[in-house]
């Protein structure tokens, strides 16, 4: 590991299948402020661990991504005030994620102790007005719907788009 590597704050993610992953990512590229959409659609597991963890913190996602993928299903559109997003639910991605902050506990931030809402963001840091009128459009015709997680990651965060430092595939 590089000096960079050991200052830089890690980011652990979901990863979604190819086809909702494709279908998020394109929804933000078409509703993200395009000079503020430095990363790819994403479910945020937890957004600043230390980065000492990384190596075991690798070996827990490849241990978790032994077994199968969580089922998940997209819930809902999600307003975020100043953006949008689809809630996802999935009590195994959450029954992971409890595991590893447990893992973990004493060394999170707040924000990391918290249980997330888990979510995808299709569009964030707009006027309240955009915001309200796209939650609108996209609530008008959702239904919910199965939503495939393919995997976990670990990510280094070094103020910019994010580093991948690794990643596994569930293979249950």
């Amino acid at each position: 590991m590089t000096i960079a590597e050991r200052g830089a704050p890690v980011i652990v993610t979901a990863l979604m299948g190819a086809a909702d992953f494709a279908w998020a990512d394109g929804l933000r590229r078409a509703h993200f402020p395009p000079d503020r959409n430095m990363l790819p659609a994403h479910i945020t597991l937890f957004h600043h661990m230390p980065p000492s963890l990384l190596p075991e913190l690798a070996d827990r996602l490849k241990g978790l991504c032994r077994g199968p993928a969580p089922a998940a299903t997209l819930a809902a559109v999600m307003s975020l005030g100043q953006g949008v997003a689809y809630r996802i639910d999935s009590p195994g991605l959450m029954a992971m994620r409890d595991d590893l902050a447990d893992a973990f506990i004493g060394l999170l931030t707040p924000q990391d102790q918290a249980r997330p809402r888990l979510h995808v963001t299709v569009q964030n840091k707009v006027k309240p007005d955009v915001a309200k009128a796209l939650a609108a459009q996209l609530a008008a015709d959702f239904r919910p719907r199965a939503f495939t997680i393919a995997g976990l990651a670990a990510w280094h965060y070094r103020g910019g788009p994010w580093d991948l430092a690794m990643k596994a595939m569930f293979r249950g």
